[in-house]
This record gives structure tokens, sequence and C-alpha cells, in this order.
């Protein structure tokens, strides 16, 4: 260690080792960084990266050694043979792109070592093929104890130096990897030095001199320093293309492509921010949930161009004019949101009112206004919560609240609307353990011939009594069962039992099953009614399926598809609740229904309102043109039946038949079929009582 210090000191120009220092040191960070570079690239890019740096690599030693060489004092005329300073340049960068790629590729402890022995030998190589140029006037001789001890030092550093690496690469501590790559060459180089031993003999008649050493060091330097610039710029520039790359995904993820606005993400980053602002601050944070009203009805009337054109001029109307103060942003579909700072209810009343007017922008489509609104629910930071989430939901419960309660459009957050929930919530659990346990039942409604008054079929309709509550509306647990995803179950439950009874009918009447629009999303929804029909042995023909316009528009392609692999089982279909949707004509253009329900509204006006009589003559007129049987709900008394008859409507269905009931009770009734509906007295009925809905059965 002595000597070789004293190799540096007294036989070597201390500049020069020292821009050689300085070259090996800038190289190695050079390096470091396109090596994290191709660990993260891929395939051609990667293979493009190890050649950068191995080309990089081989650079930095090269001219380390050579200006490092140049700085010795050989005592005796020296000259270069060009030809094999050449190959020391090129001939190691092969093994070093080998041994950087086994690296890389490896990922393993063996690999790792492998390859950086490799990066050793090639440093060791380059060393002693460059001092093979090395031409002295003298004869040359070698100490092997050095040369070995130099070859070991270039290794192992060299191991050392990428397992560091290895561990540390992405953090701050890798750059003592790079300290321990320019010590393996350094080390090497003058030990190397000091293994050599020159005898002087002066045969070489043009030497060159000091000043040629001088000049020749500071070209190589220069030309290193070019190289390694050039890897660096190479770096730089891919990274500040990635940088732009992920600023632009960045954006991507946190934008609205058809807005423009914040995303969902973006917005509780930002609300997240706001709350810790106005925490600060000691002011109030307004957390504000928008749904748009009448745009499925546009979607469904006008197309999908029609509903994004809404979607677009509704986020501009609402994002006018932003201050610092405010936020607005599109969660997805037609929910929106918005947050405004504010520290009197004047400020923001004001901003409430210019969302309002905003959603109430008209919107210009194909020579048509169309016009939207929407119901706004607000939170308030700190009193309606002190977290994201909270106010998110908080806000929620009073938008929806608004949405039920047209007198308002505007509605602020109460705490009992956490207790509807809370009931809500129960109550769908209480629905999941009554389907578990068997606890639901199947009540059901006749339906009649007007022409001849035999019953034609029956109503599967579902009923649940609570073990407390007692019997449960099925306009309160449908909706419950639907949004809690519990609808398919039922639905499934509902088929199965409605079948199963239906076989053991005597007179072969047909038996109607509600669907929801959940249940049309299931693709499966037609091998399911044909293994319940297998299963239970009940005649396709005897099945019917009712589905309301609404439910088939909720995906009308995928709706219709499923609806034809139904009929082509054999199963009856019914479109029920005509007339109060918007897309009826197209719907029965669309699809050969088996009947047509018309919805109970109609009955309820048919006897004191001559457009209420025209218009369900109107349907069954439709229904003649397009043979398709017409079959009228609601119907609760004698003076209505007798217009329908007269108006030529095929069935009926309705109090006046009777109240839906137990299978039992309804047997009974019938008397297995041959009950008429000339043998129905007003009084067998209440009027005025609810009649079945679609809400009704699942």
């Amino acid at each position: 260690m002595i000597n070789v210090l004293s190799c540096i000191t007294l036989e070597h120009d201390l500049r020069l080792v020292l821009l050689a220092a300085f070259i090996c040191i800038a190289g190695a960070a050079t390096f470091e960084q396109l090596l994290k570079r191709a660990i993260h690239a891929e395939g051609k890019a990667r293979i493009g990266w190890l050649g950068i740096g191995s080309v990089a690599l081989c650079t930095t030693v090269w001219c380390t050694h050579f200006i490092a060489m140049l700085a010795f004092h050989a005592q005796v005329p020296v000259v270069l043979d060009p030809v094999l300073t050449l190959l020391s340049l090129v001939l190691p960068v092969a093994g070093f792109f080998f041994g950087i790629a086994a690296v890389i590729y490896g990922r393993n402890i063996a690999s790792n070592i492998l390859g950086n022995l490799l990066i050793g030998g090639c440093i060791a190589g380059l060393h002693y093929l460059g001092m093979m140029a090395y031409r002295v006037d003298g004869i040359v001789e070698w100490k092997s104890e050095y040369v070995i001890a130099s070859i070991v030092l270039a290794c192992g550093l060299s191991v050392a130096s990428g397992l560091f690496y290895k561990k540390f690469y992405d953090t701050k501590y890798a750059v003592y990897s790079v300290g321990l790559f320019a010590l393996a060459v350094v080390s090497l180089h003058f030990t190397g030095m000091e293994a050599m031993v020159i005898t002087p003999l002066s045969l070489s008649s043009t030497p060159m001199d000091t000043a040629t050493f001088t000049a020749l060091s500071i070209a190589t330097a220069l030309a290193g320093a070019l190289v390694i610039a050039i890897g660096a710029i190479c770096f730089f520039l891919d990274a500040d293309q990635r940088q732009e790359g992920y600023n632009q995904l960045l954006k991507m993820a946190m934008t609205d492509t058809l807005t423009g606005l914040p995303n969902r993400n973006a917005y509780m980053e930002d609300l997240d921010a706001r709350i810790e602002e106005v925490k600060a601050r000691g002011k109030q944070l307004a957390v504000i949930g928008v749904d748009l009203d009448r745009f499925k009805d546009i979607n469904d009337s006008y197309g999908h161009r029609a509903g994004d054109l809404a979607l677009i001029t509704i986020a501009k109307a609402m994002s006018r004019n932003l201050k610092v103060t405010e936020t607005v942003a599109r969660l997805g579909g037609d929910e929106f949101a918005a947050t405004k700072v504010f520290e009197s209810r004047t400020v923001l009343n004001a901003y409430l009112k210019k969302l309002e007017w905003a959603l109430q922008t008209p919107v210009e489509h194909e020579g048509s206004n169309l016009k939207l609104g929407g119901s706004i629910g607000v939170a308030i930071y700190p009193d309606d919560g002190e977290n994201s989430d909270t106010l998110r939901n908080n806000a929620d419960l009073a938008m929806y609240r608004a949405k039920i309660n047209p007198a308002s459009k505007v509605c602020f957050y109460e705490a009992s609307m956490d207790e509807e929930v809370r009931q809500k919530r129960e109550l769908a659990a209480a629905l999941a353990r009554a389907l578990d346990n068997d606890e639901l039942e199947l009540h059901y409604q006749l339906q009649a011939s007007v022409d001849s008054g035999k019953i034609s079929g029956m109503e599967a309709l579902l009923r649940w009594t609570h073990p407390k509550l007692g019997p449960i509306s099925p306009g309160v647990f449908i909706p419950i069962a639907e949004e809690s995803g519990l609808i398919i179950r039922l639905g499934e439950w509902v088929l199965r039992r409605a079948c199963e009874e239906a076989v053991t009918w005597e007179n072969g009447d047909k038996i109607a099953v509600n669907m929801s629009a959940l249940q049309l999303t299931q693709v499966e929804l037609p091998s399911i009614i044909h293994r319940i029909l297998l299963e239970t042995g009940l005649p396709p023909k005897r099945l019917e399926v009712e589905l309301t316009e609404t439910a088939i528009l909720e995906d009308r392609d995928r709706s219709l598809h499923v609806l034809r692999q139904i009929k082509a089982l054999g199963v009856r279909v019914a479109l029920d609740d005509f007339g109060t949707g918007y897309s009826s004509l197209e719907i029965l253009r669309s699809f050969p229904f088996d009947k047509i329900k018309l919805d109970r509204f109609f009955m309820s006006e048919i006897e004191s309102s001559a457009e209420s009589t025209a218009l369900v003559r109107s349907v069954l007129s439709l229904g003649k043109s397009l043979q398709i049987p017409i079959l009228a709900e609601g119907v609760e008394n004698e003076n209505q039946l007798s217009i329908l008859k007269a108006e030529g409507c095929d069935e009926i269905q309705g109090f006046y038949l009777g109240r839906p009931e137990t299978l039992k009770d309804v047997l009974e009734k019938a008397g297995a079929g041959s009950l008429r509906i000339q043998s129905i007295k007003p009084e067998d009925h209440k009027d005025g009582e609810d009649q079945n809905s679609s809400s009704d059965a699942a």
C-alpha cells in the first residue's frame, strides 16, 4: 500500500491524477443513471440503454487509465502504439455490455456477482492492454504479486459496488456505489503501475516530451468528458420526456376526458387539501353533491351524443368564472360535485344559486333546446363532518333527499338522514335473512279474459312480513333490495317459487313474473330461467315474464338480446306499465312482445277524462294493428270494465277480480279455473286500496 501511494505521489503528475479521478467519478455517476434507466426499460429500449451504458462505462475507464498513464514519469523515452491503444478502447465495450446485461436480466445475487466480475475483468483487461501500447525505451518487467492484487481489487470492488447498488439503487445511498466503482478503477491502475519495473535503454529517437503528454492527457479528458456528457444528455432528455409523459398521464388520470373537469380522484385530493386549509384559517367549507335530472331521458330519447353534449354544456356553465375558493368536478355519469370555502351563509347561498342557474342552462341539440335541471345536496365542514369521506357521504344523503323532494332542489344535510340510512341497512339485512330462511311468500292476483270472463292466469307478487315490524310494503323493500344488490337473488327466488307452485295448478293457466332492470343485466338470465323450468317441470308456454320499458332502456341492446334468448325458450314476454315510458313505440318495433300491459294510471281517469279514454282507445288500436293482446291493469269496477269491453280490450287485472292472496285462497275462490268476471260482486273487493304496481314484485 505504501509503495502504491509512493508511486502516485512521487512518480505521477498530480494534476493529471486529479483530472483522471474527476473523469472517473463523473463517468461512474453518469453510468449509474444510465444503468437505472436500463433497469426500468423493456425490450429494445433496454438493449439501447445497455449499449449507451457500456460505451459510457468503457470510455470512462479508458480515459481514466489513459490520463493516469500519461501522468506517469517513466524516466525514459515513451511512445504509444496507436493500434493497441485503439483496441484497448474498443474491445472492452462488448465485455462491459454482457457484464451489465447479466446484472440487469439476472436480477439475483449470483448473476449480479458474475456480471460485476466480468466488468472488473474488463477493467483489468483494458488496463493491461493499454499498458502493452505504452512502449518505453527499456526492458519492462512485472511484479506478479502486484498484478494479481490489482485484478483482485478491480473485481472485488466492482462486485461490492454492484451489490451495494442492487440494494440501494433507488435511494440516496446509491452514491456510495459510485465511489466503490471509481475506487475499483483507480486502485487497479495505480497498483498495476506499481507492478511495472522499467530498465532504461534509450533506444527511441523520437520520444514524447512532457508538454506532449500533458496536451494529450487534456485532449483525452475532453474526449472522455464529451462521451460522458452525451450519455448524461441522453439520460436527462429521456428523464425529461418521461416526466412530461408522467405529467400528461397524471393530468389524464385526474381529469374527466369528456368535460375537462377534475375527476373523482382529483376532487378528493382537492377536498382533503381544502379541509386542511379551512381548518388552519378558521373558515367553513361547503361540500356539494349535484345530480342531473332528466339526463337519462335525453340519453334515451335523443341518443348518447345529445347526452354527452348536455354534460359538456352543464359542466361549462358550472365552472364558468370559478374563484380560488371554489371547485367543480365530474364524479361520473351525471353526477357532479363542488366545494366552496366561505365565511357567511350569504356567500354560500349566492354560490348555490349560481349552481342552480347553471343546471338550468339550455342544451342546444339539432334545433331543440333541452333542459335538465338537477338536485343539490350540501354538507358543511365542520358541522356535518370533519373528514372528506363523511362530508361526501352526507352531501350525497342531502342530494338524494333533494331529488325526492321536488319543492326544494337544494337540500342541506340533517342528522336525521343518517337514521334513514341506518333503517334501510337494517331492513336490507333483515330481508337477506328472510330470503335465507325462506320466510318470504308469494301472493297472486288474477287476470281474466274480457270476452269470455274466464280466468286466464295469475301474476306472482312478493310479500314479506317482518318478525317485529309486521308486513312491509313492496314499495319499501323492493327499492332497498335493488340498492343493496339483493334483487338478483330475490328475483330468482320468486321465479323458482312461482314455477314450483304453478306446476300444482290443475287448470294449466299461465303464471306472470316480474323481472327487474338489474336481472336484465345478467347475461346468464336465459340459462337461469331454462334451468328452473327444467327443475320444476313447468312448460315454458305457461311462464310469462313482465318487464317495464324503463328496465329495458337501462341497456337497450343488451336487454333486447337477453329477451330474444328468453323468447327462444318458448317463454312469453310482456311489456309492463305501457304508456309511462319515453320510447314505447320504438320498443314495440324492436321486439315482438306477447302482451302489452296498459298502466293502471289510465284506469284511474278513464271514467272522468275523455283524453284518457282516447289514449286507451289508441293503445288498444295499436295492439290490434300489431296483433299484440292488451291487458289493462288497475280495473276496479264494472263501469271501467264496460268501457274496456266496448273498446275491445283483451284482458284485465285489478281489484275488480280480487285482492292479491295466497295461492290456496285464490284457488279456492277461483274454483280451479271456473271463476268468471260476472261472478265477482263489487262488495268482494275494497275500493281505494292500493293495487299491484311494478314495485310489488321482484
